[in-house]
């Protein structure tokens, strides 16, 4: 005889599923899923707003741990409970340029991590190393190459969950798109100075997202559209954007949120260790990148990467953007788990869907946060 498992009910003052804004409600999981939402008859409800857990398919650290300087287990937890006290509830931990060495570490431990049910990873992210010198960012010139068979079998594994792999398609043929796409990756266009003709063959060997809109890609011309022209028309893609007032002008923000397909445009954070903390400093690939405020630089003065966290990210969306809340937390949630292709688990909360969601105040501050069923924060 099996073992029941273990129902918990929060009674709520408001729920956003995703779709519609509910108020008095009875939410009832178990310990993976939600069994029931119907309406509460509790006088006393739990304060504030449930929201679908965010989901960030752009994390390169956060606790203090950068996964680039450590490929493991022990790393991607520790970002993911630093993430967690921020809404995240669903991440891909992302390597930059590196040598393979250290990319089949990573994908090693991420393949560990998934078998263990370690609390929010859903895949990896290889942002690089097959990306454009001159549009390489903080990316380290010595590690950016051509891509081999030893990248594509790491790319290619099929124990990692939802793999997406940013490159520059100037860089990368068409062939080889296809090849990772048939693999079942979600190939990202980025960090690339293509052209317009270009950017839309890599969409055509499908291609379906484009890494930080706006930052490290070829811009938008009047007579050359460049990758950001290619993203903005094109409608089947997701593009990542990083609303923390550093790396886009939030009116930018605006004018692609107005031109984008809607629900194409996701939040990502691009974050680094300092989130979770109060470090001022890291090391990096020998260097050292400093924060200032809620700024990261490198010694050579190029953005690396950023302190922002969803919550923050989502506030700004609101605040700075002027994006109505329920499709902002869209932004943050369902739109990110459709482009991974899991909306019917994760990023709305329904009877069957996985139980990840977070409770927000009327400050959009995180109160709490649940994987899985299960109080993480």
């Amino acid at each position: 005889m099996s073992k029941a498992l273990h129902q918990e009910t929060l009674h709520l003052e408001a729920l956003f599923d995703g779709e519609t804004m509910h108020h008095n409600v009875a939410v009832t999981f178990n310990e993976s899923k939600i069994t029931a939402i119907e309406p509460s008859a509790e006088k006393e409800l739990i304060a504030g707003t449930m929201v679908p857990g965010f989901i960030d398919v752009q994390v390169n650290g956060g606790g203090g741990a950068l996964f680039n300087s450590d490929p493991s287990v022990e790393a991607i937890n520790t970002i993911g409970l630093a993430h967690a006290k921020f809404g995240t509830t669903g991440f891909l931990p992302t390597l930059i340029t590196d040598n393979v060495e250290v990319m089949q570490k990573a994908a090693d431990a991420v393949s560990i991590a998934i078998k263990q049910q370690e609390p929010g990873v859903l895949g990896v992210h290889f942002e690089g190393p097959h990306l454009s010198v001159p549009k390489k960012g903080v990316h380290s010139t010595e590690f950016i190459r051509a891509i081999s068979d030893a990248e594509m079998a790491v790319f290619t594994r099929q124990d990692l969950g939802k793999v997406a792999v940013t490159l520059a398609p100037e860089n990368v043929n068409v062939t080889d798109i296809k090849t990772l796409v048939d693999a079942g990756v979600r190939v990202c266009l980025g960090h690339s100075n293509a052209d317009f003709e270009t950017v839309n063959n890599a969409l055509k060997a499908g291609a379906t997202g484009f890494t930080h809109l706006f930052n490290a890609m070829s811009a938008m011309q009047s007579r050359e559209l460049g990758m950001v022209g290619a993203a903005l028309l094109d409608d089947n893609s997701w593009c990542g954007l990083i609303v923390d007032g550093y790396h886009v002008d939030y009116n930018a923000c605006k004018i692609a949120i107005r031109a984008k397909q809607t629900g194409k445009i996701m939040l990502v954070t691009d974050a680094m260790p300092p989130v979770g903390t109060e470090d001022q400093s890291f090391p990096f690939f020998g260097s050292k990148v400093i924060r200032t405020g809620d700024r990261l630089n490198a010694l050579t003065g190029e953005l690396a990467g950023s302190c922002l966290d969803m919550a923050a990210a989502v506030k700004n969306t609101v605040e700075y953007v002027g994006v109505d809340l329920e499709e902002a937390l869209r932004m943050a949630a369902l739109y990110p788990a459709q482009f991974l292709q899991l909306e019917r688990s994760i990023g709305q909360l329904s009877v069957g869907a996985q139980a990840d969601f977070v409770l927000l105040d009327s400050e959009l501050n995180v109160q709490q946060t649940w994987i899985s069923g299960k109080q993480v924060y």
